[in-house]
């Protein structure tokens, strides 16, 4: 499900601990790290798809969090032609999201990568709420600053302390040094496309 500007509605969720620690997951077969993300079905709101990707993706029942607050507005990304599936170019660009942010009221053990037959993730662990980018794939980290940066005036006031924006990475996506994305970040097979997943929005080599 597209809309007319060839972005795919989804969600993205930024689930933390009593520390105000975030969930850190590691894709599956790859060295990349990222939060719980996927599509919204048709009809569901999404507070409902975000909701499902969260039994689907981490394990975990709504009963296990509260959900703290939620981004205004869709927050986009594009993906790379090099990274989308030749018969799909032209038509999808890229993911439009909008962002929960959770608190874990359960306990770490509720936790389970396994939920579905199809898991995203392979490894977890928990990491400081201004989490290092670097081993995120170039094209989501605007994304991802902007939603941390909107986020976090609901934490503590001890946890606004933008990382980020002292080491000239700013939400309206400027960056310095190069545009190469680090070692690590993605590790697709040559040839490999980028896409989301037609049932779940999720994207997959």
């Amino acid at each position: 499900m597209l809309d007319r500007d060839g972005f795919r509605p989804n969600v993205g969720i930024v689930l933390l601990n009593q520390k105000n620690q975030v969930f850190w997951g590691k894709r599956i077969r790859t060295h990349s790290w990222q939060f719980p993300q996927g599509g919204i079905d048709r009809g569901e709101t999404p507070e409902q798809a975000m909701i499902r990707e969260l039994h689907e993706e981490v394990g975990l029942q709504r009963e296990h969090v509260r959900i703290v607050a939620r981004t205004r507005d869709w927050l986009r990304y594009e993906v790379p032609d090099r990274f989308i599936r030749r018969d799909s170019r032209g038509f999808y660009k890229g993911q439009k999201q909008i962002w929960f942010l959770l608190q874990l009221v359960g306990h770490d053990w509720d936790l389970n990568l396994r939920a579905t037959d199809h898991p995203e993730f392979d490894a977890w662990r928990w990491n400081d709420y201004w989490v290092p980018l670097d081993a995120v794939v170039e094209f989501k980290r605007e994304v991802y600053v902007t939603a941390l940066t909107e986020l976090s005036r609901f934490l503590p006031r001890n946890e606004h302390r933008n990382r980020f924006l002292r080491q000239g990475i700013r939400p309206s996506g400027t960056e310095t040094g190069g545009d190469d994305t680090p070692d690590g970040a993605l590790d697709l097979p040559p040839g490999a496309s980028w896409e989301p997943d037609p049932q779940t929005g999720n994207e997959h080599a």
